[in-house]
């Protein structure tokens, strides 16, 4: 009987996703980017159910520089992308991620995009590499857990084994996750994901050459050049308005994460 309810109550999700997302676009949104850079958020999520294969194919098939995605670990140590810590919002089920297995949550059917949509599931670090690989993209990596050093070490070995490493950068809130990148790999690309700009994060990216990814809100066309004169790139995101991209592009930013413009 509860296996029985719990199917009537997805089902019942499913259905109203789909009257929901009747209105889901059907292509990108141009804009005049100039010469920035730019990388579709979580694959194209304004397309396709995000941090999916399909999100990711999306992304690669168009113009984008790079494709950004949400790495956190499972319970029994393997890694899932996944940007939410339950993928709930995903699929209409509490399931947190970090207490269940690998294989539990890859049979997890998520809601689909659009009414008629093909049922999508969570995917894999191989799995998106792979696809960054065939279309040859930058992979735009974020750490979502406190990952140890050793776990840091363990996804490193991963993109190694699929001869990607050189492609990478590795972003991340936090900041130990990318210290630990940087003591396996110093040359590593890496960003450092904010929302608010200070005079103590500032010097200490400077001081420790780590690349910018900042909330567009935030960003000031004086904090743009500054950076710049310290020879660091600025990414900018989450930028859906056509408007403020171009003026961002114009202020001189090297990338621009969107889930719709291209």
């Amino acid at each position: 009987m509860k296996k029985l309810v719990a199917c009537l109550l997805l089902l019942i999700v499913l259905v109203f996703a789909c009257a929901c997302n009747k209105e889901t676009p059907t292509d990108t949104v141009a804009f005049e980017n100039g010469n920035v850079k730019m990388i579709a958020h979580r694959g194209l999520s304004g397309l396709e159910v995000e941090n999916t294969d399909s999100a990711f194919i999306s992304a690669g098939e168009r113009s984008y520089y790079g494709i950004e995605t949400d790495i956190r670990r499972t319970a029994d140590g393997n890694f899932v992308i996944c940007h939410d810590d339950t993928v709930k919002r995903l699929s209409g089920q509490d399931i947190a991620v970090e207490s269940s297995t690998f294989a539990e949550l890859l049979s997890i059917p998520l809601l689909p995009k659009r009414e008629g949509g093909e049922v999508e599931h969570l995917t894999t670090l191989e799995s998106y590499i792979t696809i960054c690989k065939r279309y040859d993209k930058q992979a735009i990596l974020e750490f979502k857990s406190n990952f140890t050093q050793e776990e840091i070490a363990r996804i490193i070995a991963i993109i190694q084994a699929e001869n990607y490493i050189h492609k990478v950068t590795f972003i991340s809130f936090g900041y130990d996750n990318l210290t630990y990148v940087r003591n396996i790999l110093p040359a590593q690309s890496a960003m450092f994901l904010f929302s608010e700009l200070s005079d103590d994060i500032m010097e200490k990216l400077i001081r420790d050459k780590i690349d910018i990814a900042i909330y567009y809100k935030a960003l000031t066309k004086k904090a743009v050049e500054e950076f710049h004169n310290a020879g660091l790139e600025v990414n900018c995101w989450t930028v859906d308005d056509k408007a403020r991209a171009e003026k961002l592009a114009s202020w001189g930013v090297d990338y621009i994460t969107t889930n719709i413009l291209e």
